[in-house]
């Protein structure tokens, strides 16, 4: 499981956000994601909150750098002059930028966040490349590519430039032909660790939405709008059912529907307050069986 820091700064504040990094942490897991535009989008934000909480919590808990890995992101836009993109000129300011944030002296995952068409590929992994040799970044991943570029971009390897290790894809049970299919057959032919977004689609997952009504119940209500369809509404039924054979809750099959996916390393997930991090735990435990899988087939 991986925590997924886009809620720090912006829908949890400092108090709830060092317990659920702290409860995570307590549970076993060790992965926390996120990027250098989380939360840019939030009234007053402008990047960078989620990396400084994560920063404070790191200062605040003694050794506690040794015991978890940080992925975090660059590419995306700023809104602000020349910040966004993959250019070598703009990863190079920008990695700093992060590990002043998050107080480190290197970034365990660093992550290309977008495709940037008016940047060549070759450009970026050499950026990333000199980062790499200058031990601020250890290993290096891509965010939304599909199945031709990040072919293109492994092949770069060829010409000594490192090779991604990891991919980010949007996937989950409701949103899967992004990654199933020719992308999810070269990760797993080329040995790509993947690391899910949207696990829980924006929370639709989580059972919590299921009329226009509910959308009011968070500031992601807006995200989840689409999902309500027949389809969706066919989706919830059936995790509905998985979930009471195995005395969970909706959330716990669907992460747990990820994480049994072929070429699946983990699934992301954000939690805003103690008791979903309790509930990544029982998921990261919930083993699902072939009538289980078959009903969630939608």
């Amino acid at each position: 499981m991986v925590f997924g820091g886009n809620v720090l700064g912006w829908t949890t504040d400092q108090t709830a956000g060092f317990a659920v990094l702290d409860a995570f942490v307590a549970h076993g897991f060790d992965a926390i994601d996120t990027a250098d535009v989380y939360s840019s989008w939030a009234p007053g934000h402008t990047g960078g909150e989620s990396e400084a909480m994560i920063g404070d919590w790191l200062k605040a808990r003694p050794g506690m750098k040794g015991r978890v890995k940080i992925f975090t992101k660059v590419g995306s836009d700023l809104d602000r002059p020349g910040e966004k993109g993959l250019s070598e000129r703009w990863i190079m300011q920008a990695v700093e930028k992060s590990l002043t944030r998050l107080g480190v002296e290197a970034i365990d995952l660093y992550f290309s966040h977008w495709p940037d068409p008016e940047t060549s590929q070759e450009e970026t992994l050499g950026a990333f490349a000199k980062l790499m040799a200058a031990g601020k970044v250890q290993a290096i991943g891509a965010s939304n590519l599909d199945a031709i570029q990040l072919t293109e971009a492994l092949d770069l390897a060829k010409k000594g430039l490192p090779p991604y290790q990891v991919l980010q894809p949007e996937y989950n049970l409701y949103d899967r032909d992004g990654f199933e299919g020719d992308l999810r057959d070269l990760c797993m032919m080329r040995n790509l660790g993947v690391v899910t977004y949207f696990s829980l689609a924006s929370g639709f997952l989580s059972g919590k939405y299921r009329s226009a009504s509910d959308l009011s119940k968070s500031v992601r209500g807006e995200d989840i709008a689409k999902y309500l369809n027949p389809r969706g509404m066919a989706l919830l039924s059936a995790l509905d059912a998985v979930a009471d054979r195995h005395a969970a809750k909706p959330a716990e099959v669907a992460l747990a529907w990820v994480m049994a996916q072929p070429g699946v390393t983990a699934p992301i997930a954000s939690a805003t307050m103690v008791a979903h991090v309790d509930s990544f735990a029982r998921a990261a435990e919930l083993v699902l069986t072939n009538q289980d899988l078959a009903q969630l087939a939608v």
